[in-house]
Formats: C-alpha cells, structure tokens, sequence
C-alpha cells in the first residue's frame, strides 16, 4: 500500500506541475493586459477588470460541458473504454462549439446594455465597452480550447497545454506592447489593442490545440461517432456539468452583485481590487494545479473501482498545498508594497492594498481546501452538495457580509474582503466535513448499479 501510494504522489507531481506552468501563465495573461494598461491609465484598468468578470461568468457557461467532459473521461479511462471517451469528446466538442458561438454574438451586440446593468461609471463605459466587445466576441474560441484542453488533461496530456499556453502568453505579450503603445510599426490603440491582442492569441491556441487532439491523439474523433446523435451521453455530461457549473456560476454573480458595492465605493477601491486579484493569483495557483492533478486521478481510481485510494490521495493533496499557501501568502503581505508599485505609484492604493493583502492571507486557506476538495467530489460524482453550500454561503455570507460591512459600517474594501475570507473559510470547513464522511463512495456515474 505504501509503495502504491509513492507512486500515486508521483503521478500527482506529474500531472499537476504542466497544470502549475499552464494555470500561472494563464492567469497572468490577464494580469498582463492589467499591467500594461496601468501604465496607459487606471480608470482603463477598472474598465477591463469589469469587462473580465462578464467574460469570465460566460466562461463559466462553457464549463457546464467542460467539467463534465473531464470526469467522464477520466472515469472512462480509468475503466480502460476508449470508445466512450472519444464519443464523450465529440458531442462535447460540437455542444460547446454551438453555445461558444451564440454568445459571442450576443456579447457583441449587447456589451452596452450589459454594462449598463452593472452600473458601471460612465468615465469607464467607452473602455469596457470596446474590450467586451472585442474579447467577449472571440468567446466561441474560448469555448472550445476550454473543451479541447479538459479532453487533453484528463488523458494524462498536461504538457501539451502548458506548451501550448506558454505560446500563447508570449504571443499576447507581445500584441499588448505593440497595440497598447503604439510599438512595431503599429498604431496605439490602448484598450481596444489590449483586446485585439487577447482575442487573436485566443484563436491562435484553438487553432493549435484542435490541430493536436485531431492529428496525433485521438484519431477515432469523427463525425461518424455521433451519427444517431448520442443523446444519452450529452444528458449525462448536463447532468454533471450543470450542478457543477453552479458553484462557479454563484461565484461569479456573487461577485457581480459585490462589484455593484465596490462601484458604490469609488473607483480607487475598484482599481485596488483588480490590483489585488492580480497579485494573489500567486498565492493559490499551485492548489489549482494541485486540485486539478488530484481531479484525474481521482477520476481514474473511482473508475478503477478503488475509492479509498481516491479517499486518501485528496488528503496528501490538502496537506501539500497547506504548506505552499502559507508560504505564498506570507510573501504576498511581505512584498506588498513592491508589488503593488508594479501597477500604481498611487498612495492610496498602496495603502489599502496592504490591508487587503493581510486579510487575503486567512482567505487562501479556505480558498485552497475549496479548490482541492470540491475539484475532489466532482471527480468522484458528488456534484451537488458544493453548489448547495456554495449558493447559501456566497450569498448569504459573501454578499450580505459585503454590503454590512464594505457599506453599512463603512469598512469599503478591507470589509468586502473580510466577507469574502467569512465564505471560503466557512465552505472550505463543510468540504473538509463532506469528504471525510465519504458519502461520495456511493455515486457511480459510468456504472449502473
């Protein structure tokens, strides 16, 4: 057993540090827009912090599919049938490729209307208004990466993508500098460049990533493998990814409805919590990569039928990142001042931002037992109960917790943040609590029972 396990830390190591490279570089592709837009203005860098988060809550849309798509696999794997896994990939390459492409069209014809929803100040309505259009457009790309990279993970392909990122970032880099300035022969176009540059490496990764699974490793992708149309396995994969989408879904309207508060604000605190986000991307990226390795792997051995492998490999995962995030964190509040001055010479955020930072420091324990252990129960089919705990507990805590102390008391973003410290701690805690009860034992989703 000791021996099995080693080797199943090693597989974890394997898998999660392409996941590690790949999650960072993507993460810090958007810090790059953010980066190099602070040097064009601030209120440009709260403009597209607003325009990401609509982005990213139709992102979220995708991972219905996606999510599901990856524990099918990685149980279908595990189960050694790959004839499954190639059907699974097909119907959920053509669903996503038809949903990416009908809201790309709706987030281009209706970025104003949107924003106006979101309140957004009018000195940043031109700015997040062109980004949406331009980024939130090329969101049919989005779609189908996200597709194309979840059937590559779960096939054990975690260097694929990261190679794959890498490029991608170094493509994005380069567009920003040349479109935001005006550098390369090219003309300064400060947003709408930041956009430009986004959106092409964006279709530039899909056309690669398509061009990697068809060609060289799954050949059996045909057409022919949805002719009659498999509706049994486009049900299932709703019936996984739907739920589970859910918890993300609530994350991110919760954070909409807390972006409505922090507008109430002002804009200084806006721009401190893109700022922020940005700089704690570091803190808890290793535990996406861990969670993210842990989820196929549990994946694997709940389609092997060896579950207690799965009990025990989540834990090792929980401890491993437990350390990382102290580390991490510590840094963060440390180094605070120089890496706010990254962004900002701006006093004003430079305070509040250490402030913010402190109170992050206890948020990315929760943050982290979250990630590791939701990405856990998915892999093994409990799908529900994270979207039940997490709807109760981001908007009765996350939301209402801001608005009492963020606005009633007066507390504005430092308030807000402790909120948000109140709702991971509290889900990270009734995960830890549902795992442990191993409840998830029971669920079978590639068995009938």
């Amino acid at each position: 057993m000791s021996n099995l396990s080693l080797n199943y830390k090693k597989k974890l190591l394997r898998l999660s540090w392409p996941i590690f490279i790949e999650s960072l570089l993507f993460m810090l592709l958007g810090s790059v827009d953010t980066f190099m837009l602070s040097k064009y203005s601030d209120n440009s860098v709260a403009a597209v912090g607003v325009s990401n988060q609509l982005i990213g809550f139709i992102n979220l849309t995708f991972a219905i599919i996606t999510t599901g798509t990856a524990i099918l696999c990685a149980q279908y794997i595990g189960a050694k049938d790959n004839e499954k896994v190639s059907k699974v990939s097909m119907v959920s390459l053509i669903f996503n490729g038809f949903l990416g492409v009908v809201l790309s069209l709706a987030l281009v014809f209706f970025a104003k209307s949107i924003l106006n929803i979101m309140n957004i100040g009018h000195e940043l309505m031109d700015f997040s208004k062109s980004y949406l259009i331009i980024v939130g457009g090329a969101s049919f790309a989005q779609a189908l990466s996200m597709t194309v990279g979840a059937i590559l993970r779960s096939q054990g392909y975690t260097k694929i993508t990261m190679y794959i990122t890498i490029g991608v970032n170094i493509l994005n880099i380069i567009g920003d500098y040349a479109l935001i300035f005006g550098k390369l022969g090219l003309p300064s176009l400060g947003v709408t460049g930041a956009a430009l540059s986004t959106a092409i490496s964006k279709i530039v990764a899909l056309i690669i990533a398509i061009y990697i699974l068809f060609k060289y490793i799954d050949k059996n992708l045909k057409i022919n493998l949805i002719k009659p149309f498999p509706v049994d396995i486009l049900k299932q994969l709703l019936k996984i990814g739907v739920p589970s989408a859910g918890e993300q879904i609530a994350y991110n309207t919760s954070q909409i409805a807390i972006t409505y508060f922090i507008n109430m604000i002002g804009v200084t605190a806006l721009t401190t919590k893109a700022y922020v986000s940005n700089i704690v991307i570091v803190t808890f990226v290793f535990s996406v990569a861990i969670a993210q390795g842990t989820s196929i792997l549990v994946g694997n051995l709940v389609g092997k039928e060896e579950k207690e492998k799965a009990y025990t490999l989540c834990f090792y995962s929980l401890k491993l990142s437990t350390g990382i995030t102290f580390i991490l964190s510590t840094l963060c509040i440390i180094f605070s001042k120089p890496l706010l001055g990254i962004f900002t010479s701006d006093p004003n955020i430079l305070s509040l931002g250490f402030k913010v930072l402190v109170v992050d420091w206890f948020l990315e324990f929760g943050r982290m037992a979250n990630i590791i252990i939701i990405n856990s129960l998915r892999a093994a089919g409990d799908v529900k109960f994270p979207v039940y705990c997490g709807i109760v507990s981001m908007w009765g805590i996350s939301v209402v917790m801001s608005h009492i102390l963020g606005i009633k008391l007066g507390l504005g973003l430092v308030g807000v943040w402790i909120s948000f410290a109140m709702d991971e701690i509290i889900r990270g805690i009734l995960m830890y609590m549902r795992w442990k009860t191993k409840k998830w034992q029971q669920i079978s989703l590639i068995y009938s029972r």
